[in-house]
């Protein structure tokens, strides 16, 4: 595909360039996007300006929701001051009838870092009671006493309804921490795990990222096991993102993570779910979910045909001996649809 647009490009095919370009830019643009469902609606919400979220019936056709946040979280810049005000990574979960959009702020390629989160009882913004109230840090990353990174939140539940954060980027690896019933606090004795990682020398700065590209940790529970997704690679660089998506699984949620072929995810295992192909140069990012009986990946990848820009992908997943399979056609047969009105 990079060969055929420079192709195009050297002859002079503009109008077909163009056509291209016009199909890309209809199509949803978020960074590690999210969803739930209330009602017959699907709300998709993901890292920008307030938290950027859009609405669909079909899971195709979008429109723009707006914006969570009207301006930004009271602490953000006390927690991290080159916060450019875009927040980052949210995850959403419901539970007894309060919606928790969790999120976190930070300068980008470092762990001065800090994770919110923010509770609604409806996600309908047409609703009489919708309303985004602020409830505050969970937890905060402080370059040279963390080796761990406060971003990228996403929240799991045991079998007994125990919350559990997951979170991470690039440093130490994927972390686990137990939150409290309230969901808004860890719970005390606070409980930690390290689920996933890849190597860092001990010689670069601590306050570094490093090369450990690991991030966007999710986990969904699917039969007997939870499923850790990640991403390696690197984001959000057009062509020259790396971004792919690994798995693996536990019966416990604490973990050890294995991959199908055992290797633990804390010894840089993970099987290979999707990676990237001449038409997206990195796939990532992602979040899962059962909705009417359907199991969905939901990721952005960086298309080619559009300087490298971000598109909304949602995959179904199919099974095979207990492990999720993506089929890489869906790179090229999904198309959201924007519509401004």
């Amino acid at each position: 595909m990079k060969s055929l647009i420079k192709v195009l490009a050297f002859f002079g095919l503009g109008s077909l360039m163009s056509a291209c370009s016009a199909q890309a830019d209809n199509q949803v643009s978020p960074h590690d996007p999210v969803m739930a469902k209330e009602g017959d609606t699907f709300y998709l919400y993901s890292t920008g300006p307030g938290i950027t979220f859009y609405m669909s019936e079909d899971l195709e056709n979008w429109r723009r929701g707006g914006r969570v946040f009207p301006g930004e979280p009271d602490w953000a810049r006390d927690v991290a001051p080159e916060f450019n005000g875009h927040l980052w990574a949210p995850d959403i979960v419901e539970r007894d009838g309060t919606w928790y959009l969790y999120y976190s702020v930070s300068a980008f390629g470092r762990n001065t870092s800090g994770i919110g989160v923010t509770t609604n009882t409806t996600l309908d913004p047409n609703h009489p009671d919708y309303e985004w109230v602020d409830q505050g840090i969970v937890v905060q990353s402080v370059p040279y006493r963390d080796m761990w990174n406060a971003i990228d939140p996403a929240v799991a539940f045991e079998e007994d309804g125990t919350p559990w954060m997951t979170f991470g980027s690039f440093w130490g690896g994927m972390k686990l921490v137990k939150l409290d019933d309230n969901m808004i606090d860890l719970a005390e004795p606070q409980e930690w795990h390290t689920i996933a990682k890849r190597e860092r020398s001990i010689l670069i700065d601590d306050a570094q990222a490093g090369p450990a590209e690991i991030e966007g940790p999710f986990i969904y529970q699917k039969g007997d096991y939870y499923y850790l997704f990640i991403s390696i690679g690197l984001c959000c660089r057009g062509e020259d993102s790396t971004y792919r998506m690994k798995v693996g699984r536990s019966q416990d949620i604490r973990g050890p993570y294995l991959d199908r072929d055992g290797v633990d995810m804390n010894q840089e295992g993970g099987t290979l779910v999707l990676g990237p192909n001449d038409e997206y140069y990195g796939v990532g990012h992602n979040s899962a979910y059962t909705f009417d009986g359907v199991d969905y990946l939901v990721f952005h990848a960086y298309e080619a045909a559009d300087n490298g820009r971000q598109k909304l992908k949602i995959a179904e997943m199919q099974w095979q001996d207990g492990w999720p399979v993506v089929d890489e056609s869906v790179l090229s047969e999904y198309f959201s649809e924007l519509h401004e009105d």
